[in-house]
């Protein structure tokens, strides 16, 4: 714990760095305690669930085990906006896995975020004829060209290194998993983005892990126990299907693969990671930015007399 709050320190240092400059920074302590002490609040605050949960008033059932909390809608929007730095989003997701024993503001925590995405029935039948290394290069390729827009719109550019995991699905549960392997600009180590998706009959459910590529192991492990907590609820399955009165999706497992790279989606979705990798921005660099700021206060110390406060 320790550890994280130095990496917070560092940051939020960082920030007061940049928007106030070096002269303002030093008399802006009490500011940046006060943003320490808010996000400890507000960790503090959070309401751990365990057991059965509803998800999305009745669109599928999530049985959290042992190994796992819960945080709902609410508690997940704090963490990813008011401890991880995202932009608000604009619907909230249907919550958040933790693993038991880990809060957001250790260093060493990851998450798995639910949404729901109701685009309708996705055809799988493209998932046994796709080839995946043709289709990374396309991912590759796509990423590569839409780097220029991420820039503009102040977000780090970013590689698609590879798959961590190869994308695999589950005809007869009709769920797929994958690991992407991303390498951020400016990052020290690659960041993981550990998909699930679960198809039901108006929409699938997205389970997206939020963690560190070192951290693969440790989720692909638990993967199977995710995958069996959550399910549609009777009458949402995927076996409940009716095309009589049921939309079916533009695009098929390929696409969902790609990131939803089908009509449906627009540029902002295109650059997936955004949100996943937000939590690994706020810790990227600790350790050049901690270095920046020991030569500062070196510095600063060899050429004026001042007191810490």
């Amino acid at each position: 714990m320790q550890i994280m709050k130095i990496k917070l320190a560092v940051f939020f240092f960082a920030a007061l760095l940049i928007t106030a400059g070096w002269g303002r920074a030093q008399d802006n302590t009490n500011a940046l305690t006060q943003q320490m002490q808010e996000m400890v609040r507000v960790a503090k605050s959070l309401k751990y669930q365990q057991g059965e949960i509803d998800l999305g008033n009745g669109l599928a059932k999530l049985t959290v085990t042992k190994d796992f909390r819960y945080l709902g809608p609410d508690d997940t929007e704090k963490v990813l906006v008011q401890l991880w730095g995202n932009p608000p989003s604009k619907s909230k997701s249907l919550g958040m896995l933790i693993p038991a024993g880990m809060t957001p503001l250790h260093s060493n925590c990851w998450a798995v975020t639910i949404d729901y995405s109701e685009d309708g029935f996705v055809k799988d039948g493209d998932a046994s004829k796709i080839d995946y290394a043709d289709l990374l290069k396309q991912m590759q390729k796509s990423i590569a060209d839409h780097n220029e827009e991420r820039r503009k719109q102040g977000y780090p550019a970013f590689t698609l290194v590879g798959w961590a995991a190869t994308p695999r699905y589950d005809a007869a549960a009709h769920k797929l998993y994958w690991a992407k392997d991303l390498r951020v600009e400016g990052a020290e180590g690659d960041t993981l983005n550990y998909d699930i998706r679960m198809l039901g009959r108006k929409g699938v459910l997205e389970l997206n892990a939020i963690a560190d590529v070192s951290q693969f192991n440790e989720i692909d492990k638990q993967t199977p126990e995710i995958l069996s907590m959550v399910d549609f609820k009777e009458g949402n399955r995927y076996a409940d299907f009716d095309p009589k009165v049921d939309k079916v999706a533009t695009y098929g497992i390929a696409a969902l693969v790609a990131g939803g790279i089908a009509a449906k989606v627009g540029l902002f979705k295109l650059l997936w990671v955004g949100i996943l990798a937000a939590k690994k921005f706020i810790i990227i660099g600790i350790v050049a930015v901690g270095a920046f700021i020991k030569r500062l206060f070196g510095r600063g110390n060899s050429n004026t007399n001042s007191t810490n406060s």
